[in-house]
C-alpha cells in the first residue's frame, strides 16, 4: 500500500508541474515535427531511387539512430525543465533545451544503445511464436523499468550512459513498486483518454462521404495528438519526480507546492533510515 500511495503522490506532483508549466507540452510537439522532417529527409531519397541497396539499409539505420536521438534529446529537455520546477525554479522552453544541450554528447551512446536494443527485440519478436512474443514483451517491459531513470541521471548528474545505466538498475531495487505502478497507471490513463479519439475516427469512417464524417475523423485525430503530447510530457515529468524520490532529493519549496510529494518523500526517507 505504501508504494501505491507513493505512486499517487508522484503522479499528482507530475500533474502539478504540468499545470504550472503548460508550455512544456511544446517539447513533444517540437520533437514530433523534427522527427517527421528527419524521416522525410531520409525516406524520400530511398523511395525515389526505388531500389533497396546496401546504401539504403545504411541510410535507414542512420535514420533510426537520429530519430532515437531526437526523441531522447527532447525528453531530456523535458526532464531538465521538470527538475528545475521541482527545485522551485521557473523553467522555460529555452532553459529546457539548454539543459539538454549541456548533456548532448553524453546522450549519444545512450541513444545508440537504446536503438540497438529496440531493433534486436523487434527482430526476435518477428521470428518467434505467440509464447515467444509474450516473453519478448516481458523482456522489453523489464528493460523499460530498469532503464527508466537513466535519462534523469544523465541530465541531472551528468554521468555517462554506462554509469547511468548501472545506477538506474541499482535504484530500481528501491523504487520498483513506484516505477511499475507509474508505468501501469500512466498507461491506463493514456488508454482511457485515447478511447474518444478511436471512437470519433471509427464514427467518421462509418459516415465516410459526408461532411460530418470528415469532421469526426479530424477531431478524433486531433484529440489523439493532444493526448499523446500530454501523456509524453507527463511521463517525462514522472521520470524526474521518481528520480528525485529515488535519490531522496529535498522536497521542493518556492513556487511549487511540495504537499503533493511530501508523503512519498517522507516514506522513502523512513525506509532509507531503517
Amino acid at each position: 500500500m505504501t508504494r501505491i500511495r507513493n505512486s499517487f503522490a508522484l503522479a499528482r506532483s507530475s500533474w502539478e508541474v504540468l499545470k504550472a508549466d503548460k508550455e512544456l507540452m511544446l517539447l513533444p510537439v517540437i520533437s514530433g515535427i523534427a522527427s517527421l522532417i528527419v524521416a522525410a529527409t531520409f525516406i524520400i531519397p530511398i523511395f525515389v531511387s526505388s531500389n533497396i541497396t546496401g546504401a539504403s539499409i545504411v541510410l535507414l539505420a542512420v535514420m533510426y539512430f537520429v530519430l532515437a536521438y531526437i526523441t531522447i534529446f527532447f525528453n531530456a529537455a523535458l526532464i531538465s525543465a521538470a527538475n528545475e520546477r521541482l527545485e522551485g525554479g521557473d523553467p522555460t522552453i529555452g532553459s529546457a533545451i539548454r539543459g539538454a544541450a549541456r548533456r548532448a554528447g553524453k546522450m549519444v551512446p545512450w541513444a545508440l544503445l537504446s536503438a540497438i536494443v529496440s531493433v534486436i527485440l523487434r527482430a526476435i519478436e518477428e521470428r518467434v511464436g505467440i509464447v515467444g512474443k509474450i516473453v519478448i514483451a516481458l523482456v522489453g517491459m523489464a528493460w523499460t523499468v530498469i532503464t527508466f531513470l537513466v535519462l534523469p541521471i544523465i541530465v541531472v548528474e551528468g554521468l555517462g550512459a554506462g554509469k547511468a545505466l548501472k545506477k538506474s538498475a541499482s535504484l530500481v531495487r528501491g523504487t520498483w513498486g513506484e516505477n511499475l505502478a507509474g508505468h501501469i497507471g500512466l498507461g491506463i490513463v493514456g488508454f482511457l483518454l485515447f478511447i474518444p479519439s478511436i471512437a470519433l475516427v471509427l464514427a467518421g469512417v462509418a459516415s465516410a462521404g459526408t461532411g460530418v464524417g470528415g469532421v469526426a475523423i479530424g477531431v478524433g485525430i486531433l484529440w489523439g495528438i493532444v493526448v499523446t503530447v500530454v501523456m509524453t510530457a507527463l511521463t517525462g515529468i514522472y521520470q524526474t519526480a521518481l528520480y528525485r524520490f529515488a535519490v531522496s532529493a529535498p522536497v521542493p519549496t518556492g513556487s511549487f507546492d511540495p504537499s503533493t510529494m511530501q508523503s512519498a518523500f517522507y516514506t522513502r526517507r523512513l525506509r532509507r533510515g531503517r
